[in-house]
């Protein structure tokens, strides 16, 4: 039987914010109270996993063994099928500038560009499908863990349409939806409610605190 949460803190293994915001809000409903790991001054651990699974298992394991408190971190990026499921875990690797341009910030333009660039190298006609994936990692600070895994799949346009979402938002049209459009091209709400993070949340409220979301 899975172990559950039972209220109170939890500690959100991230340094960011707006991530903070957005899964507070979801937990919100079943009396969790989220911190983050940047706010208790926890360092980040180095994402040294291969898989999303092994990386969002990293970091919830570290945040829960330096609070003492159960710990839930993400891991998430696109998979092409026809670049053998890359750039996987090294998604945002991908937009990272180089030191050299001034500004150590991310591209996520480069990045789009790079997939296409590398699909029109093997061909007009190569197999356009990829996925998002999400795994949400829950940890408590005995060792004990469980993960949840979400996916939305779709496929690569370019190029890039749309000025709503992030990331590779702007090539990635989801199966999910009737028409043709991307994720930068729909409204915020309907791309939360079919993304992958979504179906991981949803497994993650139904398993935890047996419900649907």
């Amino acid at each position: 039987m899975t172990r559950r949460l039972g209220g109170g803190s939890l500690v959100i293994a991230t340094h960011n914010a707006g991530k903070l915001k957005e899964i507070s809000a979801l937990l919100a409903p079943y009396g969790m109270t989220c911190v983050s790991a940047g706010s208790l001054g926890l360092p980040e651990p180095a994402e040294t996993g291969t898989t999303f699974v092994q990386n969002a298992l990293i970091k919830a394991r570290a945040a829960a063994e330096a609070s003492g408190l159960a710990a839930l971190a993400d891991d998430s990026g696109l998979s092409v099928q026809a670049l053998d499921g890359r750039p996987g875990v090294y998604t945002a690797d991908w937009a990272e500038r180089q030191w050299f341009e001034g500004d150590p910030g991310r591209d996520w333009y480069m990045a789009m560009g790079k997939v296409e660039g590398l699909l029109q190298q093997i061909g007009p006609d190569t197999d356009r499908s990829a996925a998002f994936h999400c795994v949400l990692a829950l940890a408590w600070p005995d060792g004990e863990s469980v993960v949840y895994e979400g996916r939305c799949s779709g496929s690569l346009t370019w190029p890039p349409r749309g000025e709503l979402g992030f990331g590779y938002d702007p090539v990635f049209v989801p199966d999910a939806l009737a028409g043709s459009q991307t994720f930068a091209e729909i409204d915020p709400a309907q791309k939360h409610a079919i993304s992958h993070r979504a179906d991981a949340f949803a497994k993650l409220v139904a398993d935890q605190f047996g419900r649907a979301q």
